[in-house]
């Protein structure tokens, strides 16, 4: 009997479901997009009841478009936009404040407060990352200290936080499963990454009751059963993994030196360093790409914040394109950048820079640019923040990259992923299947329940739909990227 699973993929700016059989073909999709909130400029909430409503709709309208019974969904498995923090009431199960989202830059000042008192070394060591207001641990305290009565109830372990996945799992068990993995809570900035445990000193750096946290679990284990409606069959809940480390483990990158990115909203590379930690001199998160048994693999991560949202940019703000697909024939009107080199740095720069003072910027325009190579220049930079990261983690790795695996929205551009290809100087693999995010997630729900007996078994099922190859000369390879890294110091600490 054909067996399936469940992937619950809730983004960053829409709900998906999809649902897998043991090929890991897709069966059905289906997607909700739920409202963005902008209080004011550097500030991104959501309502953490409209990531659960469009999260069910879609589940449900996925279930019902595949026709199947219910019984047959043997596993549910979840990857979420990661670092997003919600903080609810035991009791009620309401939110107390609306869900602050990863690109959210309210706590920025308290961020580098944190680094000019000398924290830098004793988080990095620790948790593997950076200080930044990008990770959960500045935005819990912040509701802590800006939501009325949060505080004494945060003391009296009356209040949960959660990633999103526990958000999910909390609703969809009815209240009884307060929980998140191991690769979201190395995200939160609160998770020693060693010891597998959240951290007391660090806890109380930032003034967080234990009592408010989630138990961490592994990545592929059985945690818990729906018993809500669109799901009434106790189906098991059985794998989690923050929205990037699921691409990783979907594109099969599970061993020492393999390489992907995802192309989203912004772009994320994720290096498998296999059984240790390599700790970044590049300005790169050490994290954990994924724990299966008691087999914990680790990674380095570099984070682009503006990748997809250029292109979002420049057809919503500036409405130079009316939808996201007409970037590439903009771009291919033109023959090359003329010179112009955009910045992307709307929510600052990510690695290896690290600037959140940084701010978007074009240069090199003269009388002669024209939308063409604005269009090119915003896809271009993509491909060159990419080149700044796998750089820095072959510095970091003593790891010499042959191929990258890509997946995303953005790999349907060949446009980018030649270009790409072009200025990283090896191949680009682009998979059959790139829903890699949710297939990541229905693969480590699948080994816990057993539909795949190990990892060697499920490589079977990767497959490579299109392949680029460099094709410009070094020389020119070389010009360009000169160009980006001038362009780039000049965008830099703006704001200061």
């Amino acid at each position: 009997m054909e067996e399936y699973i469940l992937s619950i993929d809730q983004g960053t700016t829409s709900s998906r479901a999809i649902i897998f059989d043991s090929a890991a073909n897709i069966i059905t999709i289906d997607q909700q997009e739920f409202k963005q909130i902008y209080p004011k400029p550097g500030l991104v909430e959501h309502d953490p009841s409209d990531i659960l409503k469009s999260q069910l709709i879609a589940i449900e309208n996925a279930i019902v478009k595949s026709d199947l019974p219910e019984e047959k969904i043997k596993a549910i498995g979840i990857t979420n936009q990661r670092e997003t923090t919600i903080i609810w009431d035991r009791k009620s199960g309401d939110p107390i404040y609306n869900a602050i989202v990863w690109q959210d830059r309210r706590t920025s000042d308290f961020c580098t407060e944190l680094i000019k008192n000398g924290y830098q070394e004793i988080i990095k060591s620790k948790t593997g990352l950076i200080i930044d207001a990008y990770f959960s641990a500045s935005k819990i305290k912040w509701i802590l200290d800006n939501v009325s009565g949060a505080r004494d109830k945060a003391e009296n372990a009356e209040l949960a936080f959660g990633t999103v996945d526990s958000w999910l799992i909390w609703n969809l068990t009815n209240k009884e499963k307060h929980l998140t993995d191991v690769t979201n809570a190395s995200r939160t900035m609160l998770f020693n990454i060693h010891s597998l445990e959240w951290d007391y000193e660090l806890l109380n750096l930032f003034d967080i009751p234990l009592s408010l946290m989630p138990a961490v679990k592994s990545s592929s284990e059985i945690y818990g059963y729906t018993k809500i409606h669109p799901l009434k069959s106790n189906i098991p809940i059985a794998g989690i993994a923050g929205d990037q480390q699921a691409a990783l483990f979907g594109q099969l990158c599970t061993e020492a030196g393999m390489l992907k990115n995802t192309y989203g909203t912004g772009a994320f590379l994720i290096l498998n360093t296999g059984n240790e930690p390599i700790v970044s001199k590049n300005n790169l998160l050490t994290t954990i790409a994924y724990q299966i048994n008691s087999k914990v693999i680790y990674a380095l991560e570099g984070s682009i914040f503006i990748a997809g949202a250029i292109v979002q940019w420049l057809r919503d703000e500036m409405q130079i394109i009316n939808t996201a697909s007409e970037i590439e024939d903009l771009a291919n009107s033109v023959k090359d950048n003329g010179g112009v080199y955009f910045i992307p740095a709307l929510a600052g720069l990510g690695a290896p820079h690290w600037d959140q003072y940084a701010r978007g910027a074009i240069f090199g325009l003269t009388r002669g640019s024209n939308k063409g190579h604005i269009a090119r220049s915003a896809l271009e930079s993509i491909a060159y923040q990419t080149y700044d990261i796998i750089k820095s983690m072959e510095t970091d790795s003593n790891i010499q990259v042959n191929e990258l695996r890509v997946d995303g929205g953005a790999t349907s551009n060949d446009t980018l992923m030649q270009f790409q290809s072009d200025i990283l100087g090896i191949s680009i693999l682009k998979p059959n299947i790139t829903e890699t995010t949710a297939l990541g997630a229905a693969y480590l729900a699948g080994l816990a329940v057993g539909i795949w007996k190990d990892i060697d078994e499920i490589k079977n099922n990767w497959k490579i739909e299109k392949k680029f190859i460099p094709q410009i000369a070094k020389s020119k390879k070389n010009e360009l990227l000169n160009n980006w890294h001038k362009a780039v110091e000049r965008s830099k600490n703006w704001l200061k």
